[in-house]
Parts: structure tokens; sequence; C-alpha cells
């Protein structure tokens, strides 16, 4: 059996300074890299999800609702969508990005990123973005299932959306799913509720 960390969009505009901030996730990158340094032995593979969004239509608003409509964020190829500096990424294997023209919460929605393509804030201002999403493209249940993968561990942000999304979905493809609490960084100040909406799933979610 293989064991898989996915980071979930650990990224410049959910952190402080970014258009989409969450308190707290500059914090959390820094000690996922410090838990990955720690404990990468035990982990099979590491993988990564990023917000990478091109024309996701009503998912950006300029009067958002914060909760299906939000302000422009991580749009593909910018500062904001790059990794924040604080997550190593050295022992990262796979990247896949979400939200190219829609709204995405899950990893589990999105598609691997090209070897040779780095992410990097190489845009421009005002630059337009044109990345077609190949039909053929690897999901990451396919990624996971093709690397053996049984069980899953969930970090990242933000806690009550894209990290919440990504471990129901892990559950509900059949893979044993645990979130670590502390490695994320909620918008909610109380995430009871999401902790035990996760729990009620499947979910393990290890609490400090």
């Amino acid at each position: 059996m293989s064991r898989a960390l996915i980071i979930v969009d650990v990224q410049n505009d959910f952190c402080e300074g970014g258009s989409l901030a969450v308190e707290g996730g500059a914090a959390v990158a820094g000690a996922i890299t410090e838990y990955v340094d720690a404990n990468q032995q035990h982990f099979d593979h590491i993988v990564a999800t990023q917000d990478w969004h091109i024309e996701p239509g009503s998912h950006f608003s300029d009067d958002p609702d914060m909760v299906d409509s939000w302000p422009p964020h991580c749009r593909a190829r910018t500062k904001g969508a790059e990794l924040h500096e604080d997550l190593d990424p050295e022992y990262i294997q796979a990247y896949f990005r979400k939200g190219q023209y829609t709204a995405a919460y899950s990893g589990f929605e999105g598609v691997l990123a090209p070897e040779d393509d780095v992410p990097s804030g190489d845009l421009k201002a005002g630059a337009a973005v044109s990345e077609a999403v190949e039909e053929d493209a690897i999901g990451l249940d396919d990624w996971l299932q093709s690397h053996d993968v049984e069980e899953v561990v969930v970090v990242g942000i933000a806690t009550d959306f894209c990290v919440k999304a990504t471990a129901l979905d892990a559950v509900q493809a059949g893979y044993a799913t645990t979130v670590i609490a502390e490695l994320t960084a909620g918008i909610a100040e109380d995430l009871t509720e999401t902790f035990a909406e996760m729990e009620d799933a499947g979910v393990e979610v290890e609490r400090a």
C-alpha cells in the first residue's frame, strides 16, 4: 500500500498579502515544510494542488458573496498562483491545477501539470493566458491509482473549502483519508462544523 501527502493550494493569494488571504496561511506554509522535512520518509508520494484560474466565469465577482463567488485570485501564471515561498517544493513530485474555466474546490478536479512547466509568476500585468485542458489530461485520482496509493493525508488552505472538498472526494474515491488540522488554515474562525462534516463522511481528523 502506498501513502500520499496532498498539499492543497498553499499559494500566495491565499496567504497574508494575497488577494484572498486566509489568516495563518503563511504560518501553515512554513509548518507544512517542517512537517515534510521531518516526515517525508513516511510518504511514498507528495503532490500539491493549485488554483489555476484563466476564465472561471461567475467564480470571480466584483461583489463576491464569499461562498460561491470570490474576488479574483490565483490567475494562471501570476505571482498570486505561485506556491508560497515558505513552502519548500523539494519533495513535491507532481502538481495538479484546477479551476481553469470554472469554479473548482477539490484537488480531485485538478489535472496534472507538465513536468517541464514549473509554475512561475512570469505573466505581465494585463496579459492574457490561453491554456487548453487536454481531454486526456491526467487527474489526481488517476495519478494516485497509477501509483498504487490507498491512503492519503491532506493539508493546506483553506480548511473549510478546498481542504474539505479534497478530503471528502478522497473518501468518496475510496482512499483512507486523514486531515491534519494544525497543518490547515481556515476562513471561518470556528471550524468545528467543518471538522465534524469531514469526520461524519469518514475522514480522520488529526488534532494536536
